[in-house]
């Protein structure tokens, strides 16, 4: 089940984010980006940033963000032990959706070039652009239209 993200989420959202494997980011690697519990929920509470959660049996599985300032797809993260189950492509779909409706034609993320993460978003259409990424210069910068 995918349902919206709550504040009250961004603890087992943190959870998740920093017990990836892959695309891995430490509490003081986000942090020195700009990014915490705080910062996110600021953004959320503006309206800034959409986040959705995967739910299995009433634990959070899985988390996505969307930024409808400018078309990101900010974060798409699952427990590696709920991989597989469709809920990513679920999460994706309501970071799309939701960047639609605020009027974007085309949405754009980050990730490792050999990672799961970038088959599994050309598996669904995006594709890799010559782009450099702000943070993290090796990563792929990915676009697809909306």
């Amino acid at each position: 089940m995918i349902r919206p993200g709550q504040i009250a989420d961004l603890p087992a959202i943190m959870r998740i984010r920093t017990s990836v494997a892959e695309n891995h980011l430490s509490v003081e690697q986000m942090v020195e980006i700009g990014i915490t519990n705080d910062s996110i929920a600021a953004e959320m509470t503006d309206g800034d940033l959409g986040c959705w959660v995967a739910m299995d049996g009433g634990e959070i599985t899985g988390f996505s963000m969307a930024d409808r300032r400018d078309g990101s797809i900010f974060a798409l993260f699952m427990d590696a032990n709920h991989e597989g189950k469709g809920h990513g492509s679920a999460l994706l779909a309501a970071c799309e959706a939701w960047l639609k409706q605020r009027g974007h034609a085309e949405a754009h993320l980050t990730t490792g070039r050999d990672t799961k993460a970038f088959a599994f978003y050309r598996r669904r259409g995006w594709q890799e652009t010559s782009k450099t990424a702000e943070h993290f210069a090796e990563d792929a910068v990915m676009v697809k239209s909306i």
